[in-house]
């Protein structure tokens, strides 16, 4: 089992599921507002076609999705209900590409049910500021559970694409309370990190948006894996 890894995607797989962020929906959830989401439980398979290694994708039936409180500070301990991915997702290159990477990377088996979390995070008008010397900027959570784990062997986080922000930043932690990341980078277009959950911890840095009076966002994925 790797511990942390980095890839890269193609600017063609990023391009194929960059629209699919324009159709997410906010939740009643607490982080509703700003954490837009689509929420899928798949099963994965690898497939060879013309000697090229490929995966198949079944959407399972939707479930609810639920953390402890002892992982999740902020949400846990509630059931929560998203919509489905889109099939036109599922059945894109580029999100194909991202499951693949995933299950050769962790050595996943075949027929491995994994979670698929497809978030934009986009900047709020009226939450939490900072001052500035050009007076108060908003700032938005992207990760309000703080520095955690997901409960799963098996996590990856892919971005897809950052529009008027900064901030940001994934960083990943040895322990809870350490005062330093291991690695603290800018969740930028095609950067795929993956890490074991059951042994890092994982946090990203509020985003405030450049142009004040613009929306900004953070599209991105999270996908999650338990051994079986």
């Amino acid at each position: 089992m790797k511990l942390l890894q980095l890839d890269l995607l193609s600017k063609e797989s990023v391009d194929s599921v960059s629209d699919s962020f324009n159709n997410l929906p906010s939740t009643g959830h607490d982080d509703g507002r700003y954490r837009l989401r689509r929420y899928s439980i798949l099963e994965l398979r690898t497939t060879f076609w013309n000697a090229k290694q490929e995966v198949e994708i079944d959407k399972l039936e939707a479930r609810e999705f639920l953390q402890s409180e002892d992982l999740n500070k902020h949400q846990g301990g509630v059931s929560r209900k998203f919509e489905d991915l889109e099939d036109t997702l599922i059945e894109s290159e580029g999100f194909k590409q991202i499951c693949l990477n995933f299950k050769q990377c962790n050595n996943l088996v075949d027929g491995q049910e994994i979670e698929v979390h497809q978030m934009r995070i986009q900047t709020l008008d009226d939450e939490q500021s900072v001052l500035t010397k050009n007076g108060p900027w908003v700032v938005t959570p992207v990760s309000p559970e703080g520095v955690h784990q997901d409960g799963f062997d098996h996590i990856a986080m892919i971005g897809i694409n950052r529009h008027n922000i900064e901030g940001g930043n994934l960083m990943v932690f040895d322990r809870r309370d350490a005062d330093m990341p291991l690695l603290s980078k800018p969740l930028s277009a095609g950067d795929m990190f993956m890490l074991d959950d059951s042994r890092l911890f994982h946090d990203a840095s509020p985003i405030k948006a450049i142009k004040r009076r613009e929306k900004g966002y953070l599209d991105a994925f999270v996908l999650c894996a338990k051994l079986p």
